[in-house]
């Protein structure tokens, strides 16, 4: 597995892309309420990415093998949704739960982040969901470290998922990142400590914990993209990109508006 180790100007760059995606995410809260589409959120933020901030929307007809163009600027993943959601008619209502996945590119860099909206007052188990969801997503943070493995990882946000009396996802997991969208190393968000890669400074990834409310297993629809619940149960994801620092972590996915701001506002 051949592991991409950036350069100090790398993270410089990354940290500017990453800052840049939180934004578009502090951008769009504003309108994420009863009775708009998820069409019109995409609408809003391609605007914002493209006429004020300058950059890239990097999902819009991105193709991996296998697939066909993704034909939106972001996913949007409503409820039993898990990931990948194709923005559209769809009507938000009180008491939804939505992700929104910004990817920018900037400068050549990319920055991967994705937040939990509450539609309207949700239910006792929504909010629970994505306040555990949140939760595990920085227990897998905060284990990373020069030489702790990628099984450290998972086993954090596993260990802590499942006692709460969820499940995680095993199909998706998050993924290297810089000037490529997607590459090594996958950080799967289950595993036994101790086990699979060790990290070190310099290297950069997403942490991005899809957690449903019932079973893990899920299918994909007809468009090719968007991942549910087979069981139609509620999922949650939160999602940061991080570097490996000589100390620590740091996480590049902040801005002003993070709800992240104040728990780690930088490299430690």
């Amino acid at each position: 597995m051949s592991v991409s180790i950036k350069s100090k100007d790398d993270i410089d760059g990354m940290r500017k892309a990453g800052r840049l995606a939180s934004e578009v995410l502090d951008h769009i809260a504003p309108f994420v309420k009863p009775g708009v589409t998820t069409g019109e959120l995409d609408r809003i933020c391609h605007d914002y990415m493209v006429n004020v901030q300058g950059t890239i929307p990097a999902p819009l007809n991105y193709c991996p093998p296998g697939y066909t163009p993704y034909p939106k600027s972001i996913c949007t993943s409503v409820n039993h949704q898990v990931c990948h959601g194709v923005p559209g008619d769809k009507v938000l209502k009180s008491g939804d739960i939505l992700n929104i996945d910004v990817t920018v590119i900037a400068d050549g860099y990319h920055g991967d982040t994705s937040r939990m909206f509450l539609v309207g007052p949700p239910s006792v188990a929504a909010k629970r969901l994505c306040d555990v969801t949140h939760e595990a997503m920085w227990r897998g943070i905060e284990v990373v470290r020069p030489g702790a493995t990628l099984g450290d990882i998972g086993h954090a946000i596993q260990h802590f998922v499942e006692a709460q009396g969820f499940s995680v996802v095993r199909e998706f997991c998050g993924h290297g990142i810089g000037k490529v969208f997607h590459e090594e190393p996958q950080i799967l968000h289950y595993g036994r400590p101790g086990h699979g890669m060790r990290l070190e400074p310099g290297m950069t990834f997403t942490i991005e914990p899809m957690i449903n409310a019932g079973k893990p297993h899920i299918r994909e629809l007809a468009d090719g993209w968007t991942i549910v619940t087979k069981d139609h149960s509620l999922s949650a994801q939160w999602e940061h990109t991080v570097a490996v620092t000589d100390s620590g972590v740091e996480v590049l996915t902040l801005s002003e508006g993070s709800p992240d701001w104040n728990r780690n506002v930088g490299a430690r």
